[in-house]
């Protein structure tokens, strides 16, 4: 089983077709299940955001047809289609060279945006909504029904089977399940040997970064049915940073289902800490967008095959001020390379 430019789309333009919007009710059931909390109105929820230029432009695909092929230097995107055409092309880069285990990361409430600018709900609904475009664009519709989608629990599942997903030809699958004690925080350890299939040559795993548990699976799931076959495993927006800068993410439910989100040193979660040791260091990062608000603000920015560059906004253009082959740390671009840019 070979991955090859013809399993995928030929075409950068990203369609054009209208997801379906989720009614009110299943958002309700979503967040009852998914234990966040999360104010809103839902009209403004599931708003694809116009002013955002999600939806493709009428001129897009002429803007990338200048650029059939990678480029190292690739621009900041100027709109959430040029970005998901970039993490396209940089997908099929990495496939080309035989990557196994990849990640695409980029804010979902504006390009310019950083984690907990939007509600957690929002954050999530937008990536399920751009995973779904990603895949209408990147994967060969004869290739659909080899392609299973993990979400992080059942629940999410059956919420995208009435939206973004509704009707499609993916497998839709979960890596977590509730339990009896959920309300506490505690979910049942899904086995992954048990949900892939020997037809599946494509996982994504969409957003795992909610419960601490969910990157473990996703670990297991590589190990039990990646590593050492020719399947390929994209993680799509995990907020991996949390784990790379030490800080892990625990969420802990309280009294009238209110919810407070603190970091955590790593030696409460030595499980998590060691993927920076087992799973990471076989991780390549093909696309890659982190945003440092403030007076020296700028972007880390990565499109496979080239190199990590540090942008800082001028007059409305994004100039490179530092790259660099490898990956530097947060704490490095925020106190080191923007400050003396």
């Amino acid at each position: 089983m070979h991955f090859s430019n013809a399993n995928f789309a030929s075409s950068s333009a990203i369609p054009t077709a209208i997801l379906p919007l989720p009614s009110p009710n299943l958002a309700c059931f979503r967040i009852s299940h998914r234990k966040t909390h999360r104010s809103f109105l839902f009209s403004s929820l599931f708003e694809f955001k116009a002013r955002r230029n999600l939806r493709v432009s009428a001129n897009s695909s002429n803007r990338q047809s200048s650029n059939a092929s990678t480029d190292l230097d690739v621009p900041f995107p100027r709109d959430y289609s040029d970005l998901l055409n970039q993490a396209k092309k940089a997908t099929e880069a990495a496939l080309r060279d035989n990557k196994q285990l990849m990640e695409i990361e980029f804010p979902t409430a504006g390009l310019e945006s950083v984690p907990g600018d939007g509600e957690g709900g929002n954050e999530m609904t937008e990536s399920m909504q751009l995973i779904r475009q990603f895949c209408d664009c990147f994967i060969d519709p004869l290739k659909a029904t080899r392609t299973r989608v993990f979400f992080p629990e059942a629940n999410e599942v059956k919420f995208a089977r009435n939206t973004a997903f509704e009707g499609v030809s993916f497998k839709l699958d979960y890596l977590t399940k509730p339990s009896f004690f959920e309300d506490f925080g505690f979910v049942e350890k899904v086995k992954m040997a048990d949900r892939v299939k020997p037809e599946d040559e494509l996982f994504l795993v969409a957003y795992p970064y909610f419960n601490v548990n969910e990157m473990l699976v996703v670990e297991e799931l590589y190990k039990e049915a990646v590593q050492n076959t020719t399947r390929k495993l994209i993680i799509f927006n995990g907020e991996l940073d949390r784990i790379r800068s030490g800080c892990i993410l625990l969420s802990t439910f309280l009294l009238f289902n209110e919810e407070r989100v603190k970091d955590y040193p790593p030696f409460f979660y030595p499980k998590l800490a060691a993927l920076m040791k087992t799973l990471f260091p076989k991780m390549e990062t093909v696309y890659y967008i982190h945003n440092f608000k403030g007076q020296k603000g700028g972007v880390l920015f990565r499109c496979y095959p080239g190199p990590w560059k540090v942008l800082r906004k001028v007059r409305n253009k994004f100039v490179c001020v530092h790259q660099q082959e490898d990956m530097p740390s947060l704490k490095e671009v925020a106190l080191n390379i923007l400050p003396s840019s």
